[in-house]
């Protein structure tokens, strides 16, 4: 991937996760967004995102735990 298009995607995907961190409940067009601009050594930060989102609710999101099963996988 050349060197421009890395810097972008990292920049996209670093402003999808301050929102996906900041807004209660993450649109799923911007969650699949994240999973689609993914590389595998940056799951383990989704995936920890994902849980604290979690952690926060005492009932937490169906969709969402099954977002984080999926990446386990």
């Amino acid at each position: 991937m050349p060197e421009d298009d890395r810097h972008a995607r990292e920049l996209l995907l670093d402003m999808l996760f301050e929102k996906t961190a900041k807004y209660r409940f993450p649109s799923i067009s911007m969650l699949d967004m994240i999973e689609d601009l993914l590389e595998p050594d940056e799951v383990d930060v989704y995936a920890r995102l994902l849980l604290r989102r979690i952690s926060e609710e005492n009932y937490p999101s169906l969709p969402i735990l099954r977002r984080i099963a999926a990446l386990t996988q």
